[in-house]
């Protein structure tokens, strides 16, 4: 008589998936930081990042008139780590608002906004003095011009070949600034120009160049 092995396997896979649904439902709501700053008349005029606690981020780099379309992307874990380590110094933004009280010219509206489950807290400020807030928004900023960068050079690779070595010029000195904080985001597009002879000589090179220089800073 044939014994049928597979019943046991199932029996065992169902008991595993008992086991495991209220383990993963016990689990608590992840945590959202937004980043919103609005500067009408700037280019461009209106930035929101949101960066989840467990990877997940969105961003949203446009115009005011255009309209809103948020797109997501990756940040690494170090980069989400210090961002939730530099909100909890601000008590994740549970806090008086941050901007100075004195009159100066407008710097555009920034925004701070810390969500988890029903747990929500939001602080803004047109210009602050507060160290914490000030490298957040840093790295916000950085995240959206890293992302303006690539977006304009895939555009280039697209659509405007000869505006490439452009396009490379504004990320070498982003660079150069020390401005962004993930340029190893761009190495897929750059590795592209690299190897592709339908570019100019020039752009190919800068675009190995910089490549090499990601790599080495990456691995020192």
């Amino acid at each position: 008589m044939t014994r049928n092995h597979s019943q046991p396997t199932l029996l065992l896979l169902l008991l595993a998936t008992l086991v495991l649904v209220p383990i993963g439902q016990a689990v608590p709501g992840s945590a959202t930081i937004t980043y919103r700053r609005v500067f009408k008349g700037s280019s461009p005029e209106f930035i929101e990042i949101k960066i989840g606690e467990q990877g997940k981020a969105t961003f949203e780099i446009r115009q005011l008139e255009e309209d809103p379309e948020a797109e997501p992307f990756d940040v690494g874990a170090p980069v989400r780590q210090k961002i939730f380590a530099l909100a909890a110094e601000l008590k994740n933004f549970a806090i008086a608002d941050l901007d100075i009280q004195k009159r100066i010219a407008n710097l555009g509206q920034k925004t701070f906004r810390y969500e988890r489950d029903s747990e929500v807290h939001e602080t803004g400020f047109n210009y602050t003095l507060n160290t914490s807030a000030n490298m957040l928004m840093q790295i916000f900023e950085g995240l959206a011009r890293q992302q303006g960068d690539l977006v304009l050079l895939e555009r280039r690779v697209k659509y405007d070949r000869l505006g490439v070595n452009d396009a490379l010029r504004q990320f070498e000195s982003d660079m150069d600034h020390r401005l962004l904080p993930e340029p190893e985001r761009l190495l897929p597009v750059l590795d592209q120009i690299g190897a592709d002879s339908h570019f100019v000589d020039i752009a190919r090179t800068r675009a190995r160049a910089l490549a090499e220089r990601i790599r080495t800073s990456r691995d020192h």
